[in-house]
């Protein structure tokens, strides 16, 4: 279990050394995001840890943002990839930092 787990951490510390930083016009993406089934964390270097948990389903992507294609993102290594659809960019909304990222409205939690 220590072995996989040791595994698991040392991919994930490749895959974030691959991320560029976050464009400065993007840098409000960074940042933990949550709202309803999906957690989103958006690194100021580009990293991605997103989870998506419906029912018995989960879904799970860690890796670098490859580019960004207006307000959508794709992240993944090589011919690997997974597109976020940004309907609404981060934006404020009484006082809180909303978007909308596959039409599920999320909160950012923290910096």
């Amino acid at each position: 279990m220590k072995l996989k787990l040791g595994l698991i951490l040392l991919l994930s510390a490749l895959l974030f050394a691959c991320s560029e930083p976050l464009p400065p016009e993007k840098l409000l993406y960074s940042g933990y995001w949550r709202g309803g089934p999906m957690e989103l964390y958006i690194s100021l270097d580009g990293g991605v840890n997103y989870s998506l948990s419906k029912g018995n389903t989960s879904r799970s992507i860690n890796g670098p943002i490859k580019e960004f294609q207006g307000d959508d993102f794709i992240v993944g290594i090589g011919p690997i990839s997974s597109t976020f659809e940004v309907s609404e960019p981060p934006h404020q909304v009484d006082g809180e930092w909303q978007m909308v990222v596959d039409g599920v409205r999320l909160t950012r939690i923290s910096e």
